[in-house]
């Protein structure tokens, strides 16, 4: 049997990778399930984390690489990529719905009611832990493998179709018609957006962070009520009865989040520029 896995180890090296990343992966999720009760979600909800970490250190360190092929260092720099994200992420959502409400007419109010920051604060933590293991998985070492087995395109294909494919096959979007559309086009943008963001910075921890502040602000800078759960809040959500606006809007939406994802892929010469300008 030893004999028989070593022949296809070395026949077929890469799917080999490529299937005991995928096992790994699946365990990893299977005993943070077990380990992971509801009282240890609640004030720790990081053992996914933990356990994908290691299962990508063991990936890397067969490779002979390490963490830092993805830009897992604690060094200042990669660390201080996490609160940029978070910022960019936050940011950017907040002026998605702005230029959404351009053209609905709907209107952004600053939350009067007594916003309710340890909530807020809280779904911060919360989130952190489901962001991380959605980059790890989809931004983590396969991702990279098969980059350096094709080439970019071929793995933003890759996983951006897999990356959609997770949140469209749920029992509670696949009925809703306008929610596959949008996410059938969103998700894959994301994905470009957090994969720009990755091979940028050449660390996960800028990915993580937009990831966790456009969750995090989804729910907490524009809510539909005035209730101190969010920053912001829309009065009046409009209703689309036909699917032309609701298809203009999705356009909108998501040509704004691939201005982001090209202000990431060109900052370089953004600061080139700024920079000259300051010198001349």
């Amino acid at each position: 049997m030893c004999n028989i896995m070593k022949t296809i180890v070395s026949k077929y090296p890469t799917l080999s990778r490529f299937i005991l990343a995928i096992f790994l992966y699946g365990f990893s999720l299977f005993i943070s399930g077990i380990i992971e009760t509801p009282f240890l979600k609640r004030y720790f909800p990081f053992t996914s984390v933990i356990l994908l970490v290691l299962t990508t250190w063991l990936l890397f360190k067969t490779d002979k690489k390490s963490l830092k092929d993805i830009g897992l260092n604690l060094s200042f720099k990669t660390i201080c990529f996490l609160p940029l994200g978070l910022l960019i992420g936050v940011v950017a959502f907040v002026l998605a719905k702005y230029v959404r409400g351009l053209y609905t007419g709907e209107t952004l109010e600053v939350t009067t009611s007594s916003i309710h920051y340890n909530e807020m604060l809280y779904a911060l933590y919360i989130i952190l832990p489901t962001v991380a293991v959605e980059e790890f998985l989809f931004r983590g070492y396969a991702f990279k493998k098969t980059i350096e087995k094709t080439n970019v395109i071929v793995a933003n294909i890759i996983f951006a179709t897999l990356f959609m494919l997770v949140h469209i096959l749920d029992s509670g979007v696949i009925q809703n018609k306008g929610m596959v559309l949008f996410l059938v086009i969103t998700i894959p943008i994301g994905h470009l957006l957090f994969a720009t963001a990755l091979l940028k910075s050449k660390t996960l921890f800028f990915p993580i962070g937009i990831h966790l502040g456009n969750n995090w602000a989804t729910h907490h800078m524009v809510a539909k009520s005035n209730n101190g759960s969010s920053v912001f809040y829309i009065p009046e959500t409009i209703t689309f009865e036909t699917w032309t606006p609701f298809i203009i809007v999705i356009i909108l939406w998501n040509a704004f989040f691939l201005l982001v994802t090209f202000f990431i892929w060109k900052w370089d010469d953004f600061i080139r520029v700024v920079k000259s300008k300051k010198s001349a």
